[in-house]
């Protein structure tokens, strides 16, 4: 019979940090073993998920980035949902092979429906014809969400992303999956906790208000681990990538656009958007990395050379080089280019703010062509930021359509990203961390491709 598992997703952690901050991840280390963990490129959260789950690279799983360009749609798609988009088997897949009553809680990890998981619950909310957005969840069994809301309240949305976003949704999560485990026993539970990831990206990993803030999420962290200790759990913590600091933004797609490969379309209402399936070449830019989709193939040579050449810029890969990076897939841009270290991308196209897409200025992780961190932040040119707010969310409540347009244009507020390789020699800052409950499976290094060997031997050695 396997042994019970929790798999603790803590974004962001780094074996740097286990020390007086983490007094309950740090005891874990302790009575096993931690190391800095092997990542992959892109180091973001669901190409290095998708590596965790199934002990395979891009290459292999398909998933290249937090979201890229579906080339039979024409358009770019972030932050799908669906688990038929990963290929390969899970480590829950692998696990019922090996005994067929093992069953799997998935709380929150991405591409969380349709996982062939027995309980799961990840935030999806309602969008009804009138264009309002409910904050709600998608769970399964999908009784669980209603459970769960019922004795924790609704699924604090707003404090999972944008500026309000803080640890009451990681405490949430904590709490839903506790409740999870005591009622249901699961042989494997994941859980994510992405509180880390907002303070990094708004202050800068270095800022001092960086140790409390790992306080706060080492307060969840154990108790989770103390749940699980409880019901005889073996206990795994991992993070997807570590934050380091950055003060250039660059804005691959205005490059690109400048020299006639990016086309726009001005809309009825006086806004550009960006025209991806008219491009000779555009930038789906995510974090550090960004995928570059060259429609021609005559186009190639010249894009390399001109990305090359911009500053902010430290490689560019074409397909043959992708394969050293386990990132040659087809569903990766022609060229895949990487930021220097203090640098990340912007999905930013337009040349004039005053004809920035409506959506710039809001909270839309969907429409959206890539990546944006400076939804982080409330417009600091608003005058009254507070107030606007609660004119919205008064719209909202009485029922009315509404715009929550607080969001700036200024990219130079954001001081931490990811999504590069660890600099060699800095990985105990710069890599995803390890931590194990079994100090018998010790090991000097541990690439982002053996968790899932790694936790099968947990629960079946």
């Amino acid at each position: 019979m396997p042994r019970p598992l929790l798999i603790l997703n803590v974004v962001g952690l780094t074996h740097e940090m286990l020390g007086e901050s983490t007094p309950h991840l740090k005891a874990l280390a302790d009575d096993g073993f931690s190391r800095p963990m092997g990542t992959v490129l892109p180091a973001v959260t669901c190409s290095a998920q998708s590596t965790m789950l199934t002990g395979t690279l891009p290459r292999e799983h398909g998933i290249v980035g937090n979201g890229w360009y579906f080339r039979d749609l024409a358009e770019v798609m972030f932050w799908k949902q669906s688990n038929r988009l990963v290929r390969g088997h899970r480590i829950y897949d692998e696990g019922v092979w090996r005994d067929p009553a093992y069953t799997t809680a998935k709380m929150f990890w991405w591409y969380n429906m349709y996982a062939s998981v027995d309980w799961s619950m990840t935030p999806r909310p309602s969008y009804p014809a009138d264009g309002r957005k409910i904050f709600d969840s998608y769970s399964q069994p999908a009784s669980l969400r209603d459970e769960l809301q019922a004795k924790l309240g609704v699924f604090p949305l707003p404090r999972f992303w944008g500026p309000m976003a803080d640890i009451t949704s990681s405490r949430w999560i904590a709490d839903a999956s506790i409740e999870v485990m005591q009622r249901n026993k699961p042989t494997l539970t994941l859980v994510y906790l992405p509180h880390l990831d907002y303070s990094m990206q708004r202050l800068g990993p270095a800022d001092p208000q960086i140790a409390r803030e790992i306080q706060l999420v080492d307060a969840e962290a154990g108790k989770c681990i103390a749940a699980a200790r409880k019901l005889g759990a073996e206990i795994l913590v991992v993070s997807e990538y570590a934050i380091t600091p950055v003060s250039k933004p660059v804005h691959l797609n205005r490059i690109l656009r400048r020299h006639g490969y990016v086309q726009t379309r001005l809309e009825p209402l006086g806004w550009e958007t960006l025209d991806c399936g008219a491009s000779r070449a555009f930038a789906v830019a995510d974090h550090q990395v960004a995928h570059v989709y060259i429609h021609g193939h005559d186009d190639i040579k010249a894009v390399k050379l001109l990305l090359n050449s911009t500053d902010g810029v430290d490689l560019v890969l074409d397909r043959s080089e992708q394969k050293q990076f386990g990132l040659d897939h087809e569903r990766s841009g022609e060229l895949v280019v990487v930021a220097a270290p203090d640098s990340w991308f912007t999905y930013y196209f337009w040349n004039d703010d005053r004809l920035a897409p409506d959506y710039a200025r809001t909270i839309d992780i969907h429409r959206k062509p890539g990546y944006d961190p400076v939804e982080l932040f409330v417009d600091p040119k608003l005058s009254f930021p507070q107030l606007r707010i609660a004119r919205r969310l008064a719209q909202k409540f009485l029922g009315f359509r509404y715009y929550m347009d607080v969001i700036g244009l200024d990219a130079s507020l954001v001081k931490g990203s990811h999504g590069r390789l660890p600099t060699p020699g800095q990985e105990s800052r710069e890599a995803p961390v390890f931590i194990c409950s079994r100090r018998d499976l010790e090991v000097d290094e541990i690439p982002m491709t053996a968790v899932k060997d790694l936790a099968l031997k947990m629960q079946f050695e």
